[in-house]
């Protein structure tokens, strides 16, 4: 997993990307990192979890989906990058937010 704190939103913690192995996959292995990720010291400023996603990468919109679930933290998407502004053929880029964040103490690690 690929996480930063953006220094023009430093109330958010931005992931870039989040990869599990195809072997390791359906195990809730990206959900614990997730979880491990908010807890950690660095991400104590944050409010906020966000990442952009296609429209159709279901994969990564259910573990977001699930993250909030599972924390009972609001879950809100919208648009962020059209397509216009990739080059050659890229879909839109959404934007997630998650949260706030209550602090992250609260979140297990553990929790699917």
């Amino acid at each position: 997993m690929l996480a930063y704190l953006p220094p023009t939103q430093p109330d958010a913690v931005f992931v870039w990307q989040v990869g599990v192995a195809p072997e390791l996959r359906g195990q809730g292995l990206a959900a614990r990192m997730l979880s491990a990720l908010v807890r950690r010291p660095a991400a104590a400023p944050a409010r906020y979890l966000t990442a952009t996603v296609t429209p159709d990468n279901a994969s990564s919109l259910a573990l977001f989906r699930g993250f909030a679930a599972r924390h009972d933290l609001p879950f809100n998407l919208g648009p962020c990058f059209p397509a216009a502004l990739f080059p050659g053929s890229h879909a839109d880029e959404d934007l997630i937010q998650i949260g706030p964040l209550r602090h992250a103490q609260g979140i297990s690690a553990e929790a699917r």
